[in-house]
C-alpha cells in the first residue's frame, strides 16, 4: 500500500493537532521515530478500516446511499443509509445530561461552587467571557456535544462551536461557544439549560464551525431573525421586534405558527418513523432544490435522539430562504455524499477520547468526529456544509 506521510505538519503538539496538504493520506498523527514501519502501517491501516466516511477508492462502493427525498414545502430531506452501523449506547446527549442534572454548565469564573465532593478546589477565574463556558459531566457515561446545540441562560445564549466528546466524570472543562444573542450581557438565569427543541440552523452553524467568527455568527443571527419576522403579520412582527435572541425568536408563539406550516410536531415524528423504518443514519438537506447540508451519525438511534432539534433547524433554514429553485434531485444528494475528502485536512485529537477532522474541499467543508473511547474507534458524526 503506497502512502505519503510527508504532507504532515504538526500545528499544536500537546493538543494532538495536525495538518496535511493535498496528496497525503489521512491516517492520524505521524508515527514517532523508532517505531517500526511495519507496525505503524498495520496500526494505521486498521484505523482506516474503522472510518467509513474516508473509505473507498475509485472502484469501491460508496459508504453511504442516499434515498429519495421527503419533501415539506421548499425543504427536502434525503434519508442516508450506511454500509455499517455501530453501538452508540454509551454516549449521552446534552439534553439527557441536563435533564438528569448530571451535566452542569456555568459561566467561566463561576465554577468554584460546582466542584464534586473529593475534587480539589481550582483557583477561581475572574469574569465571564462571551466565548467560554465551563462544563461538568458528572455522569458515568461519555457526553456527546454537537456543534450548533444551543445552551440558554447565564449572561447570553450560546451555541456550541465544535463537535466533541466529554469523558464520564469529567470537569471542569472549557467549552468553546459562540453567542447567539447579540446585545445582552446580564444574567437572565443562573442556571444554563439546553434548548432541546431547537438547534442553530445551518447558516448560523456555518460561521461557528467553519469560520469560528463571532461577528459573523451575530450577523447571521440578526439576518435570520429579520427574515423570520418578515414571514409574520404586521402585528406579529411588532410583538417580536425587540427580540435579539435567536432562541427566543424561534420559541415565540408567532414563529411557532409559521413552523407549523411545515407540518409541526406530527410531521416531524412521521418523518422520524420513516427514517427509522429505512434504517437511516443521517440525512442530506436541500432547500429550494439546492443541496446544502448533511448530518450523518454512527447509528439510527443516535440520529433519532437528535432528530427533533435537527429537523427544526432545517425548517428554520427553509423558512428564512426565498421559496424558489429547482426540484430536489436524489442524484445530486448522492454525489454530495460520495465526496467526503478534500485537499486540506486538520486533525485534532484528545488522547483516548476523540479525533476531530476538518476537511476542506472544492466548495464544501466536512467535519468528522471519531470516538476513541474503549470499544469504539468509529466515526460518531459527520457534518458536510456547502460553502
Amino acid at each position: 500500500m503506497a502512502m505519503n506521510l510527508s504532507g504532515w505538519k504538526q500545528v499544536v503538539g500537546s493538543g494532538g493537532k495536525h495538518e496535511r496538504g493535498e496528496g497525503s493520506t489521512r491516517l492520524g498523527p505521524a508515527p514517532s521515530k523508532g517505531v517500526g514501519w511495519a507496525i505503524a502501517v498495520a496500526a494505521l491501516c486498521g484505523l482506516l478500516l474503522a472510518v467509513p466516511a474516508s473509505a473507498g477508492g475509485p472502484d469501491s462502493q460508496p459508504a453511504f446511499k442516499v434515498l429519495p427525498p421527503i419533501v415539506r414545502g421548499n425543504l427536502a430531506i434525503f434519508p442516508v443509509v450506511a454500509n455499517q452501523s455501530y453501538d452508540t449506547s454509551q454516549l449521552m446527549t446534552l439534553d439527557e445530561g441536563i435533564r438528569s442534572g448530571q451535566v452542569i454548565v456555568t459561566e467561566a469564573g463561576d465554577e468554584r461552587g460546582l466542584i464534586r465532593p473529593g475534587q480539589p478546589m481550582p483557583q477561581r477565574r475572574e469574569g465571564a467571557e462571551v466565548n467560554r463556558l465551563v462544563l461538568y459531566n458528572n455522569s458515568s457515561r461519555a457526553l456527546l456535544l454537537l456543534a450548533g446545540e444551543i445552551v440558554t441562560g447565564g449572561k447570553q445564549d450560546r451555541v456550541i462551536g465544535s463537535d466533541r466528546i466529554v469523558p464520564a466524570n469529567t470537569g471542569p472543562i472549557d467549552l468553546g461557544v459562540f453567542c447567539v444573542e447579540p446585545g445582552r450581557w446580564v444574567v437572565s438565569s443562573e442556571k444554563f439549560g439546553s434548548m432541546g427543541t431547537q438547534m442553530a440552523q445551518p447558516s448560523v452553524r456555518t460561521p461557528a464551525m467553519a469560520e469560528r467568527d463571532q461577528s459573523h455568527v451575530w450577523a447571521n443571527v440578526r439576518e435570520s431573525n429579520a427574515r423570520m419576522a418578515s414571514n409574520l403579520s404586521s402585528a406579529e412582527a411588532v410583538s417580536v421586534a425587540g427580540t435579539s435572541s435567536y432562541a427566543k425568536m424561534f420559541a415565540s408563539a408567532p414563529v411557532a405558527k409559521v413552523v407549523a406550516n411545515y407540518g409541526g410536531q406530527d410531521s416531524e415524528q412521521a418523518i422520524l418513523r420513516e427514517l427509522r423504518g429505512q434504517g437511516a443514519v443521517g440525512v442530506v438537506v436541500a432547500v429550494n432544490g439546492q443541496v446544502l447540508w448533511a448530518d450523518v451519525f454512527a447509528s439510527t438511534e443516535l440520529l433519532s435522539k437528535y432528530w427533533p432539534k435537527l429537523m427544526r433547524s432545517y425548517v428554520a433554514e427553509a423558512m428564512t430562504s426565498a421559496s424558489s429553485g429547482a426540484a430536489p434531485d436524489t442524484r445530486d444528494a448522492q454525489l454530495y455524499m460520495n465526496n467526503l475528502s478534500g485537499g486540506r485536512e486538520i486533525v485534532e485529537t484528545e488522547s483516548s477520547v476523540y479525533r476531530r477532522t476538518d476537511i476542506t474541499g472544492d466548495g464544501y467543508r466536512v467535519f468528522e468526529l471519531m470516538s476513541l473511547l474503549p470499544k469504539t474507534g468509529f466515526v460518531v458524526h459527520i457534518t458536510k456544509m456547502r460553502q
